[in-house]
């Protein structure tokens, strides 16, 4: 008899029993996925017998994933019709935890209303699974228990095979008339008809053709959306989204949080990530089939062909005009920017729901946050602000893959727009070769909504006083000085265009501060999927290869830090089911061979595959940021007493005061580029130090070290109400017991000696390696670059000597383009690179300050000493 967990109460079972050929066996709430058939083909190489993973089938987030994250280990043989099944203790025996609230020091009153306890236990439902059940009418019997209310209104096999295409007819689809004399009417537009705004027709230009040129731009911005053509979109996305993913997952909780937030009055405005093309056709079908009516995406119109638009705006699209980013002075500038302005007015009236994204698309070098979705963004924060709507509820997205389906191959040059046969030809193509083997998970992720007028009211109060990274950094650098300046950094990367540059200053400072809180709060809602933990395990603590029957406990073990994090998995199931179907994700850049005792050895494939591993593990990263920051700030302490190669109990020996831990937490925040650490504006750095410092005192790495004469560190109690005291705000209080800076010169840390730390320091330490690596290369490229040379062409140097220095050491992880646009980016914020302007483009050149060699080198010994080799 195999033993029970008891469930928490409401909540099903974690084990149950079964009879399976008359013996018991144990099955798990996942227990009718489909069985793990791994297909091996068998070739000699010259270190072992490699196994190509060729089809795992199964459903790592399972037919129930609105249950408990549960692993089991199990050990299987056959006898005739008998199976055993070996459990061991399900993994952890805890729930997911739930993700996405908002800020309680931002949007307090949202934190309270728009969320309840309950909600946590609706779980998980797949959106593409249709049934009979789903083609019934919600006027049947809808409080009736489910046993009577799911009465299907269709039933029958031919139900069945058409449950798709009945359940797309009876797709509300309210009428979402765009009004286009509406717009012509609105004030601003009038404005520029009659000349009272510069640039209107009474500066030379006949009224009736300025109408003729706002019925021409508002073609280019939206169209119609056509009832027929979105049903037939939804019918055949569901078909689409069956055959190429097993499954499209969404909280059930999440989802009653933006229904309650529709039914305050305010319109939605949905501020997603961009990982993938598909999240723009893919985020519309959720939306529709959960009843929010047609959800209107803002396009990019670079990614998109004439025809592809045509069609994209027929579903509801929206596309900003080329005239709008034109200057502040020009005329047909500020036609175009009033008429986009007025139609996002009457959309935001109409009540429906907005979609922009954050994000660049996906294969777009630079900056991580996107010129056009802040536009958008300052469009929404203009209306709210003149009051043409009294507020509007923003709803932080994230859609998270397994894989990435129209993840470019080539990520060095810009994608072509997408043509509308082009992209029918890449369906075809992803249906014939992705195949039902191939097929990979999806998370949609839908954080708590907010008010912005309650943000816009709150958040200025948190903004303190900044100052450039050459300010900050550049004399600590040159050894010119050693206190940090108690402010913030400056560092705006992401380019304003026209519609944005037509707001007020702080209103532009508003939209920036926005778009990184929200940004912030769609990278902490998504879910870890299970090759990014598989890549950060192959990547930072097993390049070398790990047997099979290890990785599965430090799958395990990474899985559970995760959740211990906050951060929740986008899977469940059987271990071993789960290993062998990442496995078969990443098959293209790992090597499995046949070792002794019938083991599988992993190996990641040497090369660009490494690349791609560093990118998947990107998405781990944020459970483990601050810990990471904090491990590469120790090092940094160590760096100058303990050599590097030198045994870990010296360093378990060197005092730690925390004062210093706060200086290098500091300057590493500040060498970082924002659009890395994405920390929210409303926490100071100050307060992100004790944040660190909490983290690595929590997770073992730090134990405090009391010194004679000293206060013992578990006093928490206040001897003195300093005048610091009395005005901190109430952000910045942790749990640390170091709010008052002066106190924190006498308290003291050493490394943990416990076995597993080790090890553990060394993986946190090499999560922020690619990027230090990548920093640290384009300083020893200083004095071999040919400078003075444009943006461009600098880039391009920079990357070739990071592919040549990775072909050479094997770190292939930072030859990656985006790391080396960062680097050169940052080197210009510090004050190392000039930049002058020229018809051909930016042009750099190297600053007199770092025109010496003993600068240069004084720059890369400050960006080595955080990285742990």
């Amino acid at each position: 008899m195999v033993g029970k967990e008891k469930a928490l109460p409401g909540q099903l079972p974690l084990e149950r029993e079964v009879e399976v050929a008359g013996s018991q066996v144990l099955q798990t709430p996942v227990d009718t996925m489909l069985e793990a058939q791994l297909q091996t083909q068998q070739r000699s190489s010259q270190n072992g017998q490699e196994v190509v993973t060729l089809s795992p089938v199964i459903s790592p987030c399972g037919p129930f994933p609105d249950k408990p994250v549960v692993f089991f280990q199990t050990s299987l043989w056959s006898s005739g019709f008998r199976m055993k099944l070996e459990a061991v203790t399900p993994f952890l025996g805890k729930y997911r935890p739930f993700v996405g609230r908002c800020c309680q020091t931002c949007t307090p009153k949202s934190w309270e209303s728009l969320f309840h306890r309950s909600i946590m236990d609706l779980g998980f439902c797949s959106v593409i699974l249709v049934k009979e059940e789903n083609t019934s009418r919600e006027w049947a019997l809808r409080d009736l228990p489910p046993a009577l209310g799911a009465v299907p209104r269709f039933r029958g096999w031919l139900v069945r095979r058409l449950c798709c295409f009945l359940w797309s007819l009876e797709q509300h689809i309210p009428p979402c008339q765009d009004a286009p004399q509406k717009i012509m009417e609105s004030t601003g537009v009038q404005n520029v008809i009659s000349g009272r705004a510069p640039g209107g027709a009474g500066e030379g230009q006949v009224p009736s053709l300025v109408k003729k040129d706002v019925q021409r731009i508002l073609g280019h911005i939206q169209a119609p959306p056509r009832p027929f053509l979105l049903r037939l979109f939804s019918w055949a996305m569901l078909r689409f989204l069956n055959c190429l993913f097993l499954n499209v997952q969404l909280h059930k909780g999440q989802m009653k949080m933006v229904h309650k937030a529709a039914q305050a009055g305010s319109p939605l405005v949905l501020l997603s990530t961009h990982k993938s093309l598909l999240d723009g056709i893919l985020l519309p079908f959720v939306l529709l089939s959960q009843g929010l009516g047609v959800l209107r995406v803002a396009w990019d119109p670079r990614a998109c062909s004439p025809i592809l638009r045509a069609l994209l705006k027929k579903l509801g699209g929206l596309f900003l005009p080329s005239e709008a980013n034109l200057s502040l002075d020009s005329s047909e500038g500020v036609l175009a920017r009033a008429v986009v302005q007025a139609a996002l007015e009457q959309l935001l009236l109409s009540g429906q729901p907005l979609l922009i994204f954050l994000e660049e698309p996906p294969g777009t070098q630079g900056s991580r946050l996107s010129a056009l979705g802040q536009t958008w963004l300052g469009l929404v924060v203009q209306a709210v602000q003149v009051g043409i709507v009294p507020d509007a509820m923003l709803v932080p997205v994230a859609v998270t893959y397994d894989r990435v389906p129209d993840a470019p191959r080539d990520t060095y040059h810009a994608l072509p727009p997408l043509g509308l046969w082009t992209g029918a030809l890449a369906v075809l193509r992803s249906l014939r070769g992705w195949g039902c083997s191939h097929r990979v998970c999806i998370r949609v992720h839908l954080a708590q909504p907010f008010s912005l007028q309650e943000y816009t009211i709150n958040a200025r109060s948190c903004w303190g006083s900044r100052q450039t990274l050459e300010q900050l950094l550049q004399p600590i650098v040159l050894g010119q000085c050693t206190l940090v300046p108690d402010t913030e950094k400056e560092q705006e990367w992401t380019p304003v265009t026209g519609p944005l540059l037509a707001l007020k200053e702080e209103d532009q400072l508003l939209v920036r501060m926005l778009s990184r809180h929200v940004l912030n709060a769609c990278v902490a809602s998504s879910a870890v999927m299970s090759t990014a933990i598989m890549a950060t395990l192959l990547l930072f603590k097993h390049r070398k290869g790990v047997l099979l029957s290890q990785l599965l406990g430090e799958f395990s073990w990474l899985t559970e830090e995760t959740l211990l994090r906050g951060f929740d998995v986008g899977f469940s199931g059987q271990l071993r089911c789960l290993v062998q179907h990442t496995l078969s994700l990443l098959r293209a850049h790992v090597a499995l061979m046949r070792v002794h005792q019938g083991d599988l050895l992993v190996v990641p494939r040497p090369g660009p595959g490494l690349m791609h591993l560093a990118r998947l593990s990107a998405g781990l990263l944020p459970a483990f940021l601050s810990e990471a920051v904090g491990a590469c700030a120790v090092r940094g302490l160590l760096a100058g007493r303990v050599p590097p190669e030198g045994p870990c109990e010296l360093q378990g020996i060197e005092l730690l005061s925390q004062k210093e831990l706060y200086r290098q937490i500091l300057l590493l925040l500040h060498l970082l580029p924002q659009d890395l650490l994405l920390l929210q504006p409303c926490q100071s750095s100050y307060c992100y130090c004790q944040e660190v410092l909490d983290r690595l005192i929590q997770c073992g790495l730090l134990v405090a070290e009391e010194t004679p004469g000293s206060r013992p560190a578990c006093d928490t109690g206040r001897q003195h109400l300093s005048a610091k005291l009395l005005w901190k705000p109430s952000g910045d209080f942790t749990d640390s017991d170091s709010d008052d800076f002066e106190e924190a010169e006498g308290r003291y840390f050493r490394l943990s000696q416990q076995s597993r730390c080790p090890d553990f320091f060394l993986f946190l330490c090499r999560l922020l390696s690619p990027p230090l690596k990548a920093f640290a290369q384009a300083a020893t490229f200083l004095h071999e670059g040919q400078l003075p040379d444009t943006e461009s062409g600098y880039v391009e140097q920079l990357f070739q000597f990071l592919q040549a220095t990775a072909q050479e050491e094997g770190f292939f992880e930072c030859a990656d383009l985006n790391l080396a646009i960062s680097a050169i980016w940052t080197f210009r914020d510090l004050g190392v690179l000039r930049q002058t302007p020229s018809p051909a483009g930016p042009v750099l050149h190297l600053s007199s300050t770092f025109a010496s060699r003993d600068n240069q080198e004084k720059l890369e010994q400050f960006i080595r000493q955080f990285i742990c080799s």
